[in-house]
């Protein structure tokens, strides 16, 4: 067993970890989970030794192995990718290389009824047998069947590690790991820089492995896949739950419940005690009974309430300068790596305040659309342009990954702040949860959700009207990712997004682009629409598909059509439709959404002026009459867009059905 003892982790004023144990059993499968900096990473470290605790103790079998794929990598540039994974089976050629020799020494010597000959052969079994117990005969086959799990092929194999990008060396760091089969395997989110088929192979290689594993991931669906048991670290405690991530999450709210329940019973109790000792204590023939109640009440075992980190990150995106009704308009654009073409001849129009979202199969062209838009990266051909008085916020696949590790928190808020937002920066970070000492840490010290924050922090210091956001909720946690959905649900710009979180997607967008077969697919609605037009039940399920019939679809019946070249527009997913149908209908998607909207915006205004009449002397506060104003209006506004939607939404259903 692995096992972490009485460990203490202390950073200024803050405690971490607070005397926490953790026992992990030979053939464990266990999610480490817990808000954005919570500790999680840092326990990994220890319990690697790659960083010593302030207190406790670390207990590991002799003989037994550990690997750890952490957030940050070193590897070697200069090798081809087989060399490197195949310097997995180091403790392998230093077996093979003992055989060798001993192969040679019993060839050469002629005492073979001795004790020294026998013992020699018995031993050359022995290492014979280890040997092939570690595959020593299938090590390169291995190492292939690994790669190519994990996203490689064949013609990868001999390319110098160099030529590739930092998810993919991640890969190779990975199989390496996968391949030294230790006796416990702690993987710090390791599907961040997989495509699905590699995510999908990583489940059934660890559901099948024969060894402990401890994994950090904020995808619940791989947790849910890998794991039995979930470890949950929140403000210094740990909670173990012998159970997987879902069924996790309903045990712990009945746990809560339960002892929010029990807390409270106690306390009806000690009150109903306490008001009988008051008034024993009152009268002299009662006096020592009133004490002796009191003896016993002093030694009840309080209920305490566990603390809970409900801390959430404050965003508000800047409100969007206005542009011009056409925000983008791209024209017949290809491009190519080589002799790779990932998008051919295609043509795509973005309107002010469109809600876009890119989704499908890894490579087929998301991330190269939306950095050659934002002006990243060249096309091959074509051209595009953007509308008048357009400004880009961009938030890249890896834009936590560039922040500069030598510099602090503020100092890299500084150097993406405009002069004007200077003096604000501090109360900007603490928004984002980094307060006091936090500000002044180095961002090289951050775990990878800390990370994330800070990119989103920086993302705000400026107006923008056009927002491109390529996978953004890489390394957040849930309640961070619920945080950003809600402030772009109220940010008043235009929105182009590429994930494939299929919960953080929902009710987003209003149009969503299918990318596949080097071509644009649209159909206008959110995620889930496009889902059941294609009649897919997850997001899994796309970018796992590999062959469409001509029409788009997966060959059930009529699906989204392909981008139409004519002026650069694309046309509507319902071909049966007049032109004209086909251009009220996409008006009116956009007219509900819009209604949607504003209804949930003023919802929310609502309650906070609700909540500010609520409060003790509110109606002898001369302001009070402003606010009772501003709250007349606000039910009339919302009267207003509920009427708008009822009948943009009447008129949609009649043209659609």
């Amino acid at each position: 067993m692995l096992t972490a003892t009485n460990i203490f982790v202390q950073y200024g004023d803050r405690v971490l970890l607070d005397h926490i144990s953790v026992i992990i059993k030979n053939k464990d499968k266990v999610g480490l989970v817990g808000r954005n900096g919570a500790g999680k990473s840092t326990l990994l470290k220890i319990l690697a030794r790659e960083v010593s605790p302030m207190g406790g103790d670390i207990t590991q079998p002799s003989n037994s192995t550990l690997a750890f794929l952490h957030q940050e990598i070193e590897i070697e540039q200069h090798r081809t990718v087989i060399d490197e994974t195949m310097l997995a089976f180091s403790a392998l050629k230093e077996l093979n290389d003992q055989i060798d020799k001993m192969n040679e020494e019993i060839a050469t010597r002629t005492d073979y009824e001795s004790t020294d000959y026998y013992d020699l052969l018995e031993k050359f079994s022995t290492l014979n047998e280890q040997y092939a117990y570690l595959g020593g005969d299938s090590a390169e086959g291995d190492a292939v069947k690994v790669l190519q799990g994990l996203g490689f092929k064949q013609g990868d194999f001999s390319r110098k590690i160099e030529e590739f990008s930092g998810g993919w060396q991640m890969r190779i760091v990975l199989a390496k790991m996968l391949l030294k089969k230790p006796d416990y395997l702690l993987l710090d989110e390791p599907t961040n820089h997989l495509d699905i088929e590699s995510i999908i192979w990583l489940e059934k290689f660890i559901q099948n492995y024969q060894s402990a594993a401890i994994i950090i991931s904020h995808d619940q669906q791989f947790l849910d896949n890998c794991t039995k048991r979930t470890i949950e670290i929140e403000l210094g405690r740990v909670q173990d739950y012998n159970a997987g991530y879902s069924k996790y999450l309903v045990l712990r709210k009945d746990r809560r419940e339960k002892q929010m329940a029990s807390f409270e019973n106690q306390q009806k109790a000690i009150a109903q005690k306490e008001r009988t000792i008051s008034r024993f204590m009152a009268k002299a023939t009662k006096t020592k009974m009133a004490q002796s109640m009191q003896k016993q009440l002093d030694k009840v075992e309080r209920i305490e309430i566990e603390p809970e980190d409900v801390g959430a990150m404050n965003i508000l995106f800047p409100p969007a300068p206005r542009s011009g009704q056409i925000v983008v308009d791209a024209k017949n654009i290809d491009k190519s790596y080589g002799d790779l073409e990932v998008l051919r001849n295609i043509s795509l129009i973005v309107e002010r305040e469109e809600r876009v979202s890119f989704v499908g199969q890894n490579g087929q062209g998301k991330t190269t659309l939306a950095k050659i838009i934002v002006d990243k990266l060249n096309s091959s051909a074509g051209q595009v342009a953007l509308g008048h008085n357009v400004t880009i916020g961009y938030y890249a696949q890896n834009q936590a990954e560039t922040l500069g590790g030598t510099k602090t928190l503020l100092e890299t808020m500084e150097d993406h702040s405009p002069p004007e937002m200077r003096t604000k920066l501090r109360g900007i970070l603490g928004a984002f949860l980094f307060s006091g000492e936090d500000q002044e840490k180095k961002v090289s010290v951050l775990s990878g959700g800390e990370r994330a924050r800070l990119a989103l922090a920086c993302l705000l210091l400026n107006p923008f009207n056009l927002l491109v956001l390529d996978e953004p909720t890489n390394h957040l946690d849930i309640l961070s990712k619920e945080v950003l959905k809600n402030a772009l649900m109220k940010y008043d710009g235009t929105l182009i997004i590429v994930s494939h979180d299929r919960s953080f997607m929902a009710d987003l967008t209003d149009r969503t682009i299918e990318f596949r077969d080097k071509q644009l697919f649209e159909y206008l609605g959110d995620i889930n629409y496009f889902l059941q037009k294609r009649e897919l039940d997850n997001l899994r399920q796309v970018e796992m598909h590999k062959t469409v019939d001509s029409s788009g679809g997966n060959g059930k019946g009529k699906k989204g059509k392909k981008n139409g070249k004519k002026n650069g527009q694309s046309t509507a997913p319902r071909p049966e439709l007049s032109k004209e149908d086909q251009a009220k209908l996409k008006e009116l998607e956009k007219s509900v959404k819009n209604a949607e909207r504003r209804i949930t915006n003023l919802e929310t205004e609502i309650k906070t002026i609700e909540a500010q009449m609520a409060v003790d002397g509110f109606y002898e506060d001369p302001a009070s009459a402003n606010i009772l104003e501003k709250y007349k209006s606000k039910k009339a506004e919302l009267e207003d867009a509920f009427s708008k939607w009822e009948k943009s939404q009447e008129a949609y259903d009649t043209i659609s059905q």
